[in-house]
């Protein structure tokens, strides 16, 4: 009875914090919604570590933001031979920055990374500086990078939360969620008469229904990483485990109890009206206010978030269509989980004596002569 009573309590203590799961076999391990970035399940998601070639996902987002997909990338001697995994770039060898992106992705080409670390920094040391500047500005705190490609270094490190806020603004791209997402490739592979045919190590892509990629990982002293990413019914969600044995397992877990444990509720939708205000000294008494995006967000399956919104009683003229005049926000349990900006849906421009003038002859009665 003791075991059983225990076991509840724990399992309250995880339903209370997040998706209610047994603490994962990783050394660091968090799921998140994509799009609000909620967290719904973490174990020790702040401790920093290493996380071999889930690196990579920053690599990739740093090329894609600064690169051109048709931009030819040659493989320069610090290429050539770059111990742990390769797609076996021969020095001068010359490939499109996708083709590159999907060997570093799909194959985890460490060579792979340093010819577009090169591409685009010019030396991998200054690539490195701008991934951890933009680490930065997404809001990670705790990760350096030194290399591009995750092999063992001195400082190099992050978290599974900053991983899975990488991960989350990674997402966000349409080519990079297509290169993750992708199976088998084939790319051209100079001196040969065949291509090379990669075939993406991240086996939930063929295993678990809705997987959208993204990465995995491992060396000696980082363990096996992952980073992962499924969309079921309009739900989203991203996940990071880190040193876990048993990774693609721990992942699937983790997404199947977030799938059964969480919704995305859509309370208004982009473009819906959510007042008409009433305007002062306008060419219309009132302006329609609409919703400039989705208002969604992750809630349990049993719960069902607050909606805030916040406008003025009235707007004086002159107003412009597509001015923000308020927000819409979501809450579950005083956590704000969204908020989106309400915006004008038309221009009312000032009043004026001809403006005045037209509303008073388009409103007179048919066929009663003016006195």
């Amino acid at each position: 009875m003791k075991r059983i009573a225990a076991g509840l309590f724990f399992a309250a203590i995880l339903l209370y914090n997040g998706v209610a799961a047994a603490e994962t076999a990783a050394r660091s391990a968090i799921l998140i919604e994509a799009k609000t970035g909620r967290v719904l399940y973490e174990q020790n998601a702040h401790e920093p570590l290493p996380m071999a070639s889930t690196t990579k996902i920053m690599t990739a987002l740093i090329a894609l933001e600064n690169g051109d997909s048709d931009d030819p990338v040659t493989a320069g001697p610090n290429a050539y031979g770059v111990p742990g995994t390769s797609i076996y770039l021969s020095p001068g060898e010359t490939l499109t920055l996708e083709q590159m992106l999907y060997g570093l992705m799909l194959a985890s080409g460490n060579d792979a990374a340093v010819a577009v670390a090169e591409h685009i920094g010019g030396t991998v040391e200054e690539f490195c500086r701008m991934m951890t500047a933009r680490a930065q500005e997404i809001g990670c705190e705790n990760t350096v990078f030194v290399t591009p490609h995750g092999l063992p270094a001195v400082g190099h490190h992050t978290t599974a939360w900053d991983l899975a806020r990488i991960a989350q603004t990674a997402m966000r791209n349409p080519q990079f969620r297509q290169i993750v997402s992708t199976q088998r490739v084939s790319l051209p592979w100079a001196g040969h008469d065949y291509d090379r045919v990669l075939t993406n190590k991240n086996k939930l892509l063929s295993a678990y229904p809705g997987a959208l990629g993204i990465k995995t990982g491992y060396t000696k002293a980082a363990g096996r990483c992952l980073v992962f990413a499924a969309e079921r019914e309009g739900l989203t969600l991203i996940g990071v485990v880190l040193n876990c044995p048993d990774w693609f397992n721990q992942a699937s877990s983790l997404l199947d109890q977030g799938f059964a444990e969480w919704q995305m509720v859509t309370v208004l939708n982009q473009g819906e009206t959510v007042r008409d205000i009433p305007v002062t000294d306008g060419d219309a008494a009132s302006v329609r206010v609409v919703a400039s995006a989705d208002v969604a967000a992750p809630v349990r399956l049993d719960a069902w978030p607050d909606l805030i919104i916040d406008l003025p009683a009235s707007l004086p003229a002159a107003i412009e269509q597509g001015r923000q005049v308020g927000t819409a926000s979501l809450t579950d349990g005083g956590q704000v989980l969204v908020t989106v900006p309400l915006v004008t849906a038309d221009d009312v421009p000032e009043s004026t004596f001809r403006s005045h003038l037209r509303r008073i002859l388009a409103a007179w009665p048919i066929g009663v002569p003016a006195p």
